[in-house]
């Protein structure tokens, strides 16, 4: 690695409210776990975030403000070696100013913008003009937007990308999930049914329902066929969460799940947006989930780590969960049969297997660490 050395690092939010939860969407959270992770290398780099829109920056934001600081861009602007575009953009005067000083401006990309863009274009979703910056230094993608939006980005900013690891830590959901039961853990629960020796379970699906990359309607599928085969006293409920518009306003969605057993026979529920940890500890068992071109996501990494079951079709995590493939329904059928009758034989071994699979995202991951400052170094010591 290019010898480098310690670094005044800026990283990049859009905060929308002076005390918007982090819950909103993953992009403060990744922030705060890039954060985290750069605060962790052993060259002692020098670490905030940096605030992109006029919303003041108090005490209500909801995290340790100590540990991340965050600041606004004019207050910072002369202090960073680099800074990291995350999650809030710079403008076309901001970069030119960075550039004439030598700041490393890099484009740390998140999200399937391509998708998200052509989404924009087809159904007229109004997102406004669009600034494509062609002065970035690096261009970093993580893994699960690589296949969909890659070549859009180094196409559009006339740089090569770079694919870097994805980062995950599971700070957001303790400080989330403190005064929860069991501190939002999975535990087994209910009665078991006197014939078959088993516990009913409430089954979840929490897909965001809002593009084709994460919807409902395939875990759905997975569930009514489950239901077919075991009934009411294997499968309490199901809800479906994001789901409450879809299910009173979409002609084509209420005229496929109104014939599904599990809905005619009221065991399923379209109720609209929840917080993951506390919907995981209050009205869930086994989460069913289905991805389409976006096989990473925290959403994963959080009903696992506290030892939910999770049926699912990433297969960048397939070591995770019940795995199935692509849109292969009927495995994912004889995965979720598999959880309802024996996850909980061994639901603590099932926990502990989780988090050692995800160690490898840890924020504090010393591999990781280190190839984020060889990163760093390429950048700043090309």
């Amino acid at each position: 690695m290019t010898k480098l050395r310690a670094l005044r690092i800026g990283i990049t939010i859009g905060l929308r409210s002076e005390s918007e939860s982090i819950w909103v969407n993953g992009i403060k959270q990744n922030a705060l776990y890039l954060a985290k992770l750069f605060q962790h290398s052993p060259l002692g780099h020098s670490v905030m975030l940096v605030n992109t829109t006029t919303v003041a920056l108090t005490d209500a934001l909801p995290w340790d403000t100590k540990r991340f600081p965050a600041r606004r861009f004019d207050d910072v602007k002369d202090a960073l070696d680099v800074l990291i575009e995350l999650g809030g953009q710079i403008s076309d005067e901001q970069t030119r100013y960075l550039k004439a000083r030598g700041t490393k401006l890099i484009s740390y990309c998140c999200g399937p913008e391509y998708v998200q863009m052509i989404e924009a274009m087809i159904f007229r979703r109004v997102s406004g003009p669009v600034f494509i910056n062609q002065q970035y230094d690096a261009i970093w993608v993580i893994p699960q937007v690589m296949e969909t939006s890659a070549h859009f980005f180094s196409t559009l900013r006339r740089l090569p990308v770079r694919e870097v690891p994805f980062v995950w830590d599971p700070m957001c959901l303790q400080a989330s999930t403190r005064r929860l039961p069991f501190e939002g853990e999975y535990r087994p629960g209910g009665y078991a049914n006197p014939r078959t020796g088993r516990r009913p379970k409430r089954l979840a699906v929490m897909e965001p329902n809002i593009d084709v990359l994460k919807f409902c309607l395939y875990p759905l599928l997975i569930a009514e066929q489950a239901f077919r085969i075991e009934g009411g006293d294997a499968i309490v409920h199901l809800h479906v969460t994001n789901a409450d518009h879809l299910a009173r306003h979409s002609p084509e969605f209420i005229s496929i799940v109104k014939d599904l057993d599990i809905v005619r026979m009221g065991k399923a529920s379209f109720v609209g947006r929840y917080d993951t940890p506390h919907f995981l500890s209050e009205h869930t068992d086994i989460v069913i989930s289905h991805q389409w071109g976006l096989a990473l996501n925290y959403f994963h990494f959080e009903v696992c780590w506290n030892g939910f079951a999770f049926i699912h079709n990433a297969h960048l995590c397939r070591e995770l969960g019940y795995f199935y493939e692509g849109n292969d329904i009927e495995t994912g059928v004889r995965q979720l049969l598999h959880a309802i009758r024996h996850h909980d034989n061994d639901w603590q071994g099932y926990r502990a297997k989780q988090r050692k699979a995800i160690l490898r995202f840890l924020a504090s991951n010393l591999g990781l660490i280190s190839q984020y400052d060889e990163l760093l170094a390429d950048v700043c010591n090309p």
